[in-house]
């Protein structure tokens, strides 16, 4: 299917002319190079071509994690991948420290008490990151070195809360503690910088939906010398996610089942994407894109939810609407009359927060016409609203290269 007839696809199935905006915190648009290199055949997943196609895979995934260590593809979302750091680094009963910074971060925190982990929680208020200061209180007590490991979720799509990574990872040296940390970048990889080796990550979680413009389908573990020393020791039980079994054949360009080969082909097609703009590039056009959108916000006289500048995101931003306006119902609103779909409020937050994603295939046109059609949301609404907002964006985005 061509981009013309994909086109027409999208306007039939929404009664609607002109192209969907898609402006969630993923799923992102997926651009016409990645879309049309999956339109083909399948192949013989145990083939010499899709040998060929994993192989190069495996080793340009190290250089969007930033990393020198093995990256692991599965055909799952990121909650696969999740899973899979957690069985093969960690044993039933271990303890670790972990943050209620976001409903993904909730989510994480469901996960481990599922698998019976003695699961320590940081709570927040959900508009900050994990405090580093309070991570190095606690490993510092912990004499006894009984945390196994620091859970953390880079970028919370819920939110729009960046944590601040290399500062967890200093805590962590400062408290001398030999715990692991595992970090999920599924919405910040491919968008906003990550070092997993720079940074001292033991195991990066990703997903294909977000930065890597993708359809959802696709997760990698990104592991850490640390970490394949620790799933020696590693008790939990597991098969689809052996980090042991996958790694024995994925030396050879396999996988010991069935491979998302069509996602692959995509994933091979984003890569080249990504390096063809530079990823240095790439980051610079979301900080372009997230400065933008908080600036329209601010105009409004609006409330972005992060509440840490250190800590904003520049893939999403999470908008607070005033008391007694839904959130929800306006975007309903903006979805029928200008074909815009926006994120919503998550678990304590619903009704009471939008959230515009700005991450993958946007730039600074695709921002603009969003910023456009929340404005006239907003006011369509009736949220009382400074009407500069969108032009500030504009004004900014005009200035800066």
């Amino acid at each position: 299917m061509d981009a013309g007839t994909a086109a027409s696809h999208v306007e039939h199935v929404h009664g609607k002319a002109g192209w969907h905006f898609l402006q969630l915190p993923g799923p992102t648009n997926i651009p016409d190079r990645i879309r049309l290199a999956m339109d083909r055949p399948a192949i013989d997943h145990r083939g010499p071509e899709s040998a060929q196609l994993a192989l190069g895979l495996f080793e340009d995934m190290k250089k969007i994690f930033k990393t020198d260590g093995p990256v692991l593809i599965f055909p799952s979302s990121g909650t696969g991948a999740w899973e899979a750091a957690i069985v093969n680094t960690l044993s039933p009963g271990d303890k670790v420290l972990m943050f209620d910074t976001g409903h993904f971060s909730k989510v994480w925190i469901l996960m481990a008490n599922n698998f019976g982990l003695d699961v320590e929680v940081q709570a927040n208020d959900w508009r900050r990151g994990p405090d580093p200061d309070e991570i190095e209180a606690r490993l510092a007590e912990d004499k006894e070195h009984k945390i196994k490991a620091v859970l953390a979720v880079h970028n919370e799509t819920a939110n729009g809360v960046c944590a601040r990574i290399p500062a967890i990872r200093k805590a962590i040296d400062n408290a001398k503690h030999p715990a692991l940390l595992l970090v999920d970048t599924i919405s910040s990889l491919g968008s906003i910088d990550f070092r997993m080796d720079e940074w001292g990550v033991d195991v990066a979680i990703g997903g294909s939906q977000k930065g890597m413009m993708l359809p959802p389908g696709i997760s990698f573990n990104a592991i850490s010398k640390k970490a394949l020393a620790a799933a020696k020791t590693a008790k939990f039980p597991k098969c689809y996610w052996d980090w042991d079994w996958m790694m024995a054949d994925n030396a050879s360009g396999f996988f010991p089942y069935t491979p998302a080969v069509l996602h692959m082909f995509g994933l091979r097609e984003s890569i080249d994407m990504l390096m063809e703009e530079g990823l240095d590039n790439v980051f610079a056009r979301h900080s372009r894109m997230g400065e933008a959108t908080r600036r329209a916000v601010t105009a409004w006289g609006l409330e972005v939810v992060c509440a840490n500048p250190e800590e904003y995101s520049n893939s999403v931003t999470a908008v607070f609407t005033p008391e007694g306006f839904d959130a929800d119902a306006m975007r309903l609103q903006i979805l029928e009359r200008f074909n815009m779909a926006l994120g919503s409020g998550l678990a304590r937050f619903k009704g009471r927060v939008f959230r515009i994603g700005h991450m993958g295939a946007c730039n600074e046109i695709m921002l603009s016409g969003a910023l456009g059609g929340v404005q006239m949301g907003l006011e369509m609404a009736g949220v009382p609203i400074d009407k500069s907002g969108a032009k500030a964006a504009f004004d900014y985005l005009a200035s800066v290269k």
